[in-house]
C-alpha cells in the first residue's frame, strides 16, 4: 500500500482544515474529556479539536507513520499514535466525541464500519464526521478517466477503496442507531492559481498510489496529461485565478 507523504498533504493545510473547524464547532457536549481523531493525518485537524476542546484528553490515531511523525513533532502536546482503526484487536471505548475528518472514504464496508465507531462512544457521546463527495469534480472526472486508459496499465495495482454510501444510506445507519442526528452538505469554493496547483492538491490524496507505481518519466507524462485536460476543462477567472469546487458531506450523531 502506498505511503502517505505529509508534506505533500500540507501544501494546502488551510482548505484541507476549514471543513475540521466548520464541523468542529457544530459539536454541541459539555466538558467532554476523552476524544478520538480517526485518521487524524499530520494532525491539522486534531490541533481544531485542541483549540474548540481545550480540557479534553485528545488521541489522534492514523495508519501512516509518515503522519503520526508529523504530526508529533508539529503538535507535541496532543497524544498521537499509529493505529489500524478497522483492526479488530483495538481496544477502543468510552469517548464523549469521535471525530473523522476526510477519512473515512479509505475505509470500506460503511455499514458494518459506522456502527462500529458508534459503539465506542459513551452514553451521550458524539459522533462527528466529514467524508469527500467530490467525484463529479472535473478534475476527479478527468482522473479517473486518465487513470482507466489501458497505456498506463494499472489493472494489477491493488488500490486503496475510495467509497462512499449515498446520503440516503447513511441516514438509514444513523436512523438505525439514534434519533438524533444531523446530516448536512458544503461545497467548498476554493481559489487557485493555477491548474497546477489543482492537480498538486490531488498528488496528495487521490493520484497517491498510481504515482508510486509509476517510475520517473511515466509519472511526469502521467501528471502532464492529466494537467492538459483539466487546462481544456476550467475557465480562468477575471481575477486569473481558478476556482475548485469541493463538495463535502457531514453528519453528527449522538448516543
Amino acid at each position: 500500500m502506498s505511503e502517505w507523504n505529509s508534506e505533500q498533504y500540507l501544501k494546502f493545510q488551510n482548505q484541507r482544515t476549514q471543513p475540521a473547524i466548520d464541523l468542529a464547532k457544530r459539536i454541541e457536549i459539555n466538558n467532554p474529556k476523552n476524544i478520538l481523531d480517526v485518521g487524524c493525518g499530520p494532525g491539522n485537524s486534531t490541533k481544531v479539536l485542541k483549540n474548540v476542546f481545550p480540557n479534553a484528553h485528545i488521541l489522534g490515531i492514523d495508519s501512516s507513520e509518515n503522519m503520526i511523525k508529523k504530526a508529533r513533532e508539529v503538535y507535541s502536546d496532543i497524544a498521537f499514535k499509529v493505529m489500524d482503526i478497522t483492526s479488530e484487536n483495538q481496544d477502543l471505548e468510552n469517548f464523549d466525541i469521535i471525530f473523522s475528518n476526510a477519512c473515512l472514504q479509505w475505509i470500506p464496508n460503511h455499514r458494518d464500519f459506522i456502527p462500529r465507531l458508534f459503539s465506542m462512544l459513551s452514553k451521550g457521546g458524539v459522533l462527528a464526521v466529514q467524508i469527500p463527495m467530490n467525484f463529479q469534480e472535473k478534475l476527479f472526472t478527468i482522473m479517473n478517466e486518465t487513470v482507466k486508459d489501458d497505456k498506463w496499465d494499472f489493472s494489477s495495482m491493488s488500490i486503496e477503496p475510495n467509497e462512499m454510501l449515498k446520503q440516503e444510506e447513511y441516514f438509514d445507519i444513523l436512523s438505525s442507531l439514534t434519533d438524533h442526528f444531523d446530516i448536512w452538505e458544503t461545497v467548498y469554493y476554493h481559489n487557485m492559481p493555477s491548474i497546477d496547483a489543482m492537480v498538486e492538491w490531488i498528488k496528495g490524496t487521490r493520484l497517491r498510489p498510481y504515482l508510486d507505481a509509476l517510475n520517473g518519466n511515466d509519472a511526469e507524462k502521467f501528471i502532464n496529461e492529466i494537467t492538459e485536460k483539466a487546462s481544456r476543462a476550467y475557465n480562468r477567472q477575471e481575477n486569473g485565478e481558478f476556482i475548485f469546487k469541493f463538495r463535502r458531506f457531514f453528519f453528527l450523531a449522538v448516543r
